[in-house]
């Protein structure tokens, strides 16, 4: 039996990384003429010369509240789609709203969506039967996991979500092998047909994403006979890295990142890349000729592991889903967003990293500006000072603390005042 989807998941490194920025210049040229929203935020950068990870980085970072408003201001898509590589394709509605078109199957398909490699990694395999009780209603995380399934060759019961008691009917009658869902929707499913009296034993596989997959919700789900990976998906890109398994049946380290993505990890409120293993924001660059983004934003946080997989995958790992990003809060009745704080940081010579900590001192709010130096340099107290006032019209206090103190969790701005009291 295969233990890889297919070769290029094996590749050495250097390969998909040439691979990927020698078919990224034409790419871009070609969809900023074809989605004409793409190509006014690219206005004045020469996209032709963007054939690396250093002169990616130039390239701004699209957040999701940007495209929302481009998308509002003209609908459907801002201009980031492309008609014709999406005539024949789906439509989606994700919450803000966003919208999100399909590439038209004579184009890309549901391939794009790259759910047949997280499902093969899982331990899915032709001929297996799939219980999907993701959402076919207006989002798109059901139909690529039932593209992807069907991709394999597995067969794939559109279960969709809610009426457990039915799932639990239909799942005694078909027997499938794999669980596609939320992580925790199985538990609800299991636990119907414990006290019904149905047999799900069936299930020995299954595949989470939309949510934690926490490790004694994993650990029960292996006690009742199911092996239970994750996989790391948005509506924009599809599967952006999921989970292998080990011999065992263990997840090993990290989640792989899917091939045909260009994934970097930023430091949050800005597009600047952070050294390998610091936890920043993900960005994400596709190749979907329907609806061709980059540098998007997600908000999720993440870092990058060393090393390859276990498995054999060479492709990138990334620690996993770590919180969110968007740490933008209001402190004495105004807003302040990790830009800022990162504004302040540009501002500093000798300056590595910088963390604001918002608390209340009685009735009123405190900001400390915690500043930690770069390698071998010193923190000028009084310029921090200067800085946190100008940029933010607040007032705060300012810490200098030993170079790799701060955490490292992607936190550039930490509330920690307590709502409860």
């Amino acid at each position: 039996m295969a233990a890889h989807f297919d070769a290029a998941e094996t590749r050495d490194p250097s390969e998909r990384e040439h691979d990927l920025f020698a078919r990224l210049p034409g790419f871009l040229a070609k969809a900023a003429r074809s989605a004409h929203g793409l190509g006014r935020w690219l206005a004045g950068h020469d996209v032709g010369k963007i054939d690396g990870r250093a002169a990616l980085a130039t390239l701004p970072v699209l957040r999701k509240g940007e495209l929302m408003a481009m998308q509002k201001a003209e609908p459907p898509f801002g201009g980031f789609a492309d008609p014709a590589a999406s005539t024949g394709g789906r439509i989606f509605m994700s919450p803000g709203p966003i919208w999100e078109p399909q590439a038209a199957p004579s184009g890309h398909g549901g391939s794009h969506w790259g759910a047949a490699r997280a499902l093969f990694a899982a331990g899915v395999r032709r001929g297996d039967v799939v219980h999907n009780a993701f959402a076919y209603h207006m989002t798109p995380g059901a139909w690529m996991m039932d593209e992807g399934a069907r991709e394999l060759g597995c067969t794939v019961f559109p279960a969709g979500t809610g009426n457990t008691e039915m799932q639990v009917e239909a799942a005694a009658a078909l027997r499938p092998q794999v669980y596609a869902g939320t992580p925790d929707f199985l538990k609800a499913i299991l636990d119907k047909a414990a006290e019904t009296g149905r047999d799900l034993s069936s299930f020995r596989l299954g595949l989470v994403s939309g949510g934690a997959l926490f490790p004694s919700l994993r650990a029960e789900y292996g006690a009742r006979g199911v092996r239970v990976l994750q996989c790391y998906a948005t509506a924009e890109f599809g599967v952006i890295a999921y989970e292998s398994a080990a011999a065992d049946g263990a997840p090993n380290p990290g989640m792989i990142v899917n091939e045909d993505l260009i994934v970097e990890i930023v430091r949050p409120g800005t597009g600047d890349p952070v050294p390998d293993g610091e936890v920043g924001e993900v960005v994400v660059t596709g190749f979907n000729p329907a609806y061709p983004l980059v540098r998007l934003g997600t908000g999720d946080l993440s870092s990058v592991l060393p090393g390859v997989s276990p498995c054999g995958r060479t492709g990138t790992r990334i620690k996993g889903w770590m919180g969110r990003a968007d740490q933008r809060t209001k402190v004495k009745g105004m807003f302040v967003d990790p830009a800022q704080v990162a504004e302040i940081v540009r501002r500093l010579p000798g300056t590595g990293r910088a963390r604001l900590v918002v608390t209340r001192d009685g009735a009123q709010d405190r900001m400390v500006l915690r500043v930690e130096p770069a390698a071998g340099a010193s923190v000028d107290a009084a310029a921090a000072k200067a800085a946190l006032r100008d940029v933010t019209k607040l007032g705060g206090e300012v810490e200098a603390v030993a170079f790799g103190s701060l955490p490292n969790d992607g936190k550039v701005i930490a509330d920690e005042r307590d709502y409860t009291a």
